[in-house]
């Protein structure tokens, strides 16, 4: 195939995943715009600090979720593998191999346990939602065992890197991007859309759907341990229960983003902007004073709604 041809498929392709990622994008300038209007301190280095603290670990966990959607599965064991990572990383730092320890830990944690609920799920046949629901009540069992209650610790410097006055979260972000575009271009990356997409055409054309998924579990995990470190680092201890709210929040963000559930569907540039939105709206409803029930039947009414109108203008374009 000539370069000009790749290069014109390519284009097509891109297009194809982009579609309809435009009109998201124009809500997250809106509401981003209302923020700064509500919140101008974001304009300042210290405000946009805080504000890709606060939406860091979001991302991480839609990336997490987005990854698995887009392979065809999901996970309900997000929330608990970040309290998980969070209580690892406050319970080993201040042992012998001190952070650079806790973070191997940590990561090593993350991968295997994805790694074992994937296997599962790919090689017993199980669906997802029922190995991941149970292996949540597991997960979320052990980090209370491991510590009872808020405690354990957390060094001073690190808090400060990661959660200071600077935006190491926001450079962390997009580094970690670089490398998910840089893992797209190997047969890995790409055998994860193709594997969601059409699982049997995928396994005909040599891609070792198994093990594609095996792998897609095993990186969901790592981004979510690793997010716990972060909210660990944040706060300054571990916590076993810290992690509840981020299971529902990943879903929400990556279909918000545009990541079907039935796999091969979306960009993880959509999940990224679905976790910001997310998170912009959040706080647009603080400052202007929602109550906290508010707040959730908002977020609700929006999701359902980014789910609906896309399904409802395709049904309309189909009846045409």
């Amino acid at each position: 195939m000539s370069t000009i041809s790749s290069s014109r498929l390519y284009g097509s392709i891109q297009l194809r995943r982009n579609r309809g990622l435009a009109g998201l994008y124009l809500v997250v300038v809106a509401f981003l715009i209302l923020y700064a209007l509500l919140f101008p301190g974001i304009l300042s280095i210290g405000g946009f600090s805080k504000f890709t603290q606060n939406w860091f670990p979001l991302a991480l966990v839609t990336m997490a979720q987005a990854l698995l959607m887009l392979n065809g599965g999901i996970t309900l064991a997000i929330g608990p593998l970040v309290s998980l990572g969070a209580v690892i990383a406050a319970t080993t730092m201040e042992g012998a191999f001190g952070v650079p320890g806790g973070i191997l830990a940590v990561a090593l944690a993350g991968l295997s346990i994805g790694a074992v609920i994937g296997a599962i799920v790919t090689y017993l046949r199980l669906p997802a939602i029922i190995v991941t629901l149970a292996g949540s009540f597991i997960i979320g069992g052990v980090a209370l065992i491991l510590l009872p209650r808020p405690g354990g610790f957390i060094p001073d410097w690190l808090s400060t890197v990661l959660a200071g006055h600077t935006p190491v979260a926001f450079l962390l972000l997009v580094m970690i991007l670089v490398l998910w575009k840089v893992f797209l271009a190997t047969p890995l990356g790409l055998g994860i859309y193709a594997a969601g997409d059409n699982p049997v055409g995928a396994f005909r054309s040599g891609v070792p759907v198994e093990r594609v998924k095996v792998a897609a579990f095993a990186l969901s995990g790592l981004l979510a341990t690793l997010t716990g470190l972060f909210v660990a680092a944040q706060t300054g201890s571990g916590d076993p229960v810290i992690g509840t709210p981020f299971t529902l929040n990943s879903i929400a963000a990556a279909v918000l983003g545009g990541v079907g559930f039935l796999g091969g569907k979306g960009t993880m540039r959509g999940a990224i902007c679905g976790s910001l939105l997310l998170s912009v709206m959040i706080n647009v409803m603080f400052f202007l004073g929602f109550p906290p029930v508010a707040q959730y039947v908002a977020q609700g009414l929006i999701i359902v709604g980014a789910v609906a109108v896309p399904e409802l203008l395709g049904q309309w374009r189909a009846r045409r």
